[in-house]
C-alpha cells in the first residue's frame, strides 16, 4: 500500500464517524479533522473507487465472484492532498468519477461483497497505523476499528437526507441505499456499541462539530 504521507510514526488515533448516506458525515468529519489538525479519510470513496474500477473493466457489479476477483487483483493505494486522503486504483486517480450515476447505482452491491470489505478494511487499518485520522463510513466504529473509544454515529431522517442528495444534484435513492447497507451479511450499517449518536437535521456543521468536540473532551482527548 503506497504511503505518500511521510507521517506514520506517531500514536494511532482514530475518530470513527459512521452513519447512513447523506447524513452529513463527510462534511462533519472533514471539518472535525481540520479543527484537530488530523487527516481525513472517506472510507466510502475506497468502495466507490472499487466500483468505478469494476465498471471500467466491464465487470457485472452484481456478480459477487467477478467483483471479488477484480478486487483481489486491484492495486489499492492511498494518496494525500491537504488534509484529505484519497483512493488510487492501479495507479489511477478516480476522484472525478466517484459520484457518477453508475457508481451511485452500483456501489452498494460492490460494497456488500465480503472480499471487497475484507480487502478495503485491511487497507484502511494499515494506512491508519501511526497516524491521527478522522475516518468516516458505515462500519468504521463497528467493524474496522471497534477498539477505538472515539465513535460517533451521524444521522438524520430519510426525507432530510433525500433532499440533501437532490440538492447535490444526485439521484441516489436513499431508502434503497439504506436497505442494502443495513441488511448486507458482512459488516452492515449499524450503530457501534458505545457510539455517540448525533441527529444533524437541526444542526449546522459547526454545531455538530462542537457536539463531537465536547464529547471528545469528556473522553480525555486533548
Amino acid at each position: 500500500m503506497a504511503n505518500p504521507d511521510p507521517s506514520g510514526t506517531s500514536p494511532t488515533i482514530v475518530i470513527a464517524i459512521d452513519g447512513p448516506a447523506a447524513s452529513g458525515k463527510s462534511t462533519v468529519a472533514r471539518a472535525l479533522a481540520s479543527h484537530l489538525g488530523y487527516r481525513f479519510l472517506n472510507s466510502g470513496d475506497l468502495y466507490r473507487a472499487m466500483t468505478w474500477a469494476c465498471l471500467k473493466l466491464g465487470v457485472d457489479c452484481r456478480d459477487t465472484g467477478a467483483v471479488a476477483t477484480a478486487a483481489g487483483q486491484a492495486r489499492i493505494e492511498v494518496g494525500c492532498e491537504g488534509i484529505d486522503y484519497y483512493p488510487l486504483i492501479d495507479g489511477n486517480d478516480p476522484r472525478r468519477h466517484l459520484r457518477d450515476d453508475q457508481v451511485n447505482i452500483n456501489v452498494s452491491p460492490v460494497s456488500a461483497v465480503p472480499a471487497v470489505r475484507y480487502i478495503l478494511s485491511a487497507a484502511i487499518r494499515t494506512h491508519a497505523q501511526g497516524r491521527q485520522t478522522v475516518i468516516e463510513g458505515r462500519d468504521i466504529g463497528s467493524a474496522v476499528f471497534p477498539e477505538t473509544p472515539y465513535k460517533f454515529y451521524i444521522d438524520a431522517p430519510p426525507q432530510v437526507r433525500q433532499r440533501r442528495r437532490r440538492n447535490q444534484g444526485q439521484m441516489e435513492e436513499i431508502s434503497r441505499r439504506d436497505l442494502i447497507d443495513s441488511t448486507r451479511a458482512t459488516d452492515p450499517l449499524t450503530i457501534a456499541p458505545g457510539a455517540t449518536v448525533i441527529d444533524t437535521s437541526t444542526l449546522d456543521v459547526q454545531g455538530v462539530v462542537a457536539a463531537i468536540l465536547e464529547r471528545l473532551k469528556e473522553q480525555g482527548l486533548a
